[in-house]
């Protein structure tokens, strides 16, 4: 369990970080996403081959990851919306927590995964602490937060079936691939190809940064779910909340900071409660 939660806390930590990354972008933002996910698909491609090759992944992970990767288009699609029509500092913590609390609802009712009485509890103070946060955002801004937190909790679901169906690392690889063609067949069928090449001439090297970043970040998370219920890593991982709620108000310039720090707060207190009871 020790390793589960580091694996998650550092997750956090380099989830909120590209997060940031992308919101502070230029330009389109959902190209700037695509370019991020297409790099690490680009860099889990060989693996994912090599892996296959010499060790071979049940075709139910692949057929998982396939899944996955379908349900990252509205996933990026929505994130770019938020990102563009709202603050980070609610955006990111209502995605997140939200997508948390559908994943650990999600592992109780299709993975058979089991929350004890601490681990509800953790989880209600989380939802509680994001409720908070959600009161300073627009209609808009709020329905899109909380569409993607259903898409997070989908993925995350999908992904802790797939990971623990072939129990392997290559299940990493196999997301990341999907993913990136999923975005990537989207964006060339919506006449995107100028603005792609565009993106990845003047953005390589962000874009390389942040897809290896992308990779490694979810990789040790579902490392993580392979250990311990989707529920206890997804909501564990959403500690970047508190560094998503000092970023908008430190480096973005986002007001209301006390509001915001406080849920962050809340939020933070039910992640700890969670972990007190697994």
């Amino acid at each position: 369990m020790l390793v589960a939660t580091l694996l998650s806390l550092t997750a956090a930590v380099m989830h909120a970080s590209w997060n940031f990354v992308a919101k502070r972008a230029e330009g389109d933002r959902y190209l700037v996403l695509w370019a991020q996910f297409f790099a690490a698909g680009l860099i889990a491609l060989p693996l994912m081959i090599a892996n296959q090759l010499i060790w071979g992944m049940p075709w139910q992970g692949y057929a998982m990851a396939a899944a996955s990767g379908l349900v990252h288009l509205p996933y990026l699609t929505l994130l770019a919306k938020a990102y563009t029509l709202g603050d980070f500092s609610v955006s990111y913590p209502v995605a997140r927590g939200g997508g948390a609390a559908i994943a650990a609802l999600g592992g109780v009712l299709f993975l058979g995964d089991h929350l004890s009485v601490l681990e509800v509890a953790g989880i209600a103070i989380v939802v509680g602490g994001l409720t908070m946060l959600a009161a300073g955002a627009t209609g808009p801004n709020l329905a899109l937060a909380l569409l993607v937190a259903v898409t997070i909790g989908t993925y995350s679901v999908l992904d802790a079936r797939g990971a623990r169906l072939s129990n392997t690392v290559a299940y990493i690889f196999a997301t990341q691939v999907a993913a990136a063609a999923a975005n990537t067949a989207y964006a060339l069928a919506r006449g995107r190809r100028a603005g792609m090449v565009q993106m990845l001439r003047t953005n390589w090297r962000r874009a390389g940064v942040t897809g290896a970043a992308t990779m490694v970040t979810y990789g040790l998370v579902l490392v993580a779910m392979q250990r311990a219920s989707v529920g206890y890593v997804t909501a564990l991982r959403e500690s970047s909340v508190v560094l998503a709620a000092l970023a908008g108000w430190k480096l973005l310039g986002e007001g209301d900071h006390r509001r915001r720090l406080t849920a962050a707060a809340v939020v933070f207190t039910g992640l700890m409660v969670l972990v007190l009871g697994h």
